[in-house]
C-alpha cells in the first residue's frame, strides 16, 4: 500500500506542476529601463522586429538605401539588426553573398602574439559576428556558407583594392577605424550592393582624435541618398543597467 500511495502522490504532483504559471508573464513591449517588465527575452523569428522608433528607422533605411551609417551606444542592436537584414537579403535572393568586416583592434589590452594561423589569430576579434550569424542561420548553415564563400568575414586591412558587387556589406566597430580607413571602405561599394556601417563614436579603442566615424557620419548626413541613423540610450535592449550606466558614464 505504501508504494501505491507514493506513486499516486507522484502523479498528483506532476499534474499540479502542469498548471504552474510562468514567473514572468508575456508582455507586448519591453523597456530596458523598466525592470518591472520581466526578462525581456525574445523567441526566434525569421524577420526581426524593431524594439524602438530608431531601430525601426534603421531597418527601413536599410531597405531603402544602399549605404546606411548606424551610430549609437552599445546594446542598441546596430550590429544584430544589420546582420539580420543581411541574412534576410541573402535568403530572399536580393544579394548573392554577405561580406562582414571589422577592425582587429584590442580593447585597451596588449594581447601579444596569438597562436595559430591567420584564422586563429583573427577569431577573437570576429567572434561577435559569428555569434550573430549563428543566431540567425544556425551553426550548420553558417559553416556551409562560410565554406562555400557565400559569407565572408575579413579584417579591415584586407579590404583594400576590392570591389564588392551584388553583396550585403556590414562594417562593424567602425569607431575603431581612422578617417582614411573608413573612406577606403566606403569606396568598396559596388553595383547592386548594400553597405551598413555601425559603431559607437563614444567608445573607441583608438587614441583620442584618431577615430573617423563621427566625422564620416557628419559629412555623409548631407547626402540625400545616404541614411545616417543615430541611436540613443533609450534604444538599448541589453540589461537595464547598461542603459542606466550610460547616462552617467
Amino acid at each position: 500500500m505504501g508504494k501505491r500511495a507514493a506513486r499516486r502522490r507522484l502523479r498528483e504532483d506532476h499534474h499540479d506542476h502542469g498548471k504552474v504559471r510562468a514567473l514572468f508573464p508575456k508582455r507586448e513591449s519591453w523597456s530596458p529601463l523598466d525592470r518591472d517588465q520581466g526578462t525581456g527575452e525574445r523567441a526566434y523569428v525569421r524577420h526581426v522586429k524593431p524594439c524602438s522608433d530608431n531601430q525601426r528607422r534603421l531597418m527601413e533605411a536599410i531597405d531603402k538605401r544602399n549605404l546606411v551609417v548606424a551610430a549609437g551606444p552599445a546594446g542598441t542592436g546596430k550590429t544584430y539588426l544589420a546582420i539580420a537584414k543581411a541574412v534576410e537579403a541573402l535568403e530572399d535572393g536580393k544579394c548573392s553573398r554577405i561580406m562582414l568586416s571589422r577592425p582587429a583592434v584590442e580593447a585597451g589590452e596588449n594581447l601579444g602574439f596569438l597562436p595559430g594561423g591567420l584564422e586563429d589569430k583573427l577569431a577573437p576579434y570576429l567572434r561577435p559576428l559569428y555569434d550573430a550569424l549563428s543566431d540567425r542561420l544556425g551553426n550548420k548553415r553558417l559553416k556551409t556558407y562560410l565554406a562555400e564563400g557565400v559569407i565572408e568575414i575579413a579584417p579591415i586591412a584586407y579590404m583594400r583594392g576590392r570591389t564588392l558587387n551584388n553583396a550585403f556589406i556590414v562594417i562593424d566597430e567602425a569607431q575603431n577605424c581612422t578617417y582614411g580607413q573608413l573612406k577606403m571602405l566606403l569606396t568598396r561599394l559596388g553595383w547592386q550592393s548594400t553597405m551598413v556601417m555601425t559603431g559607437d563614436p563614444d567608445q573607441t579603442d583608438l587614441l583620442p582624435g584618431l577615430s573617423g566615424l563621427g566625422q564620416i557620419a557628419d559629412r555623409l548626413s548631407t547626402l540625400e541618398d545616404i541614411a545616417v541613423i543615430r541611436l540613443e540610450d533609450k534604444d538599448i535592449v541589453r540589461h537595464p543597467l547598461v542603459a542606466a550606466m550610460l547616462t552617467v558614464l
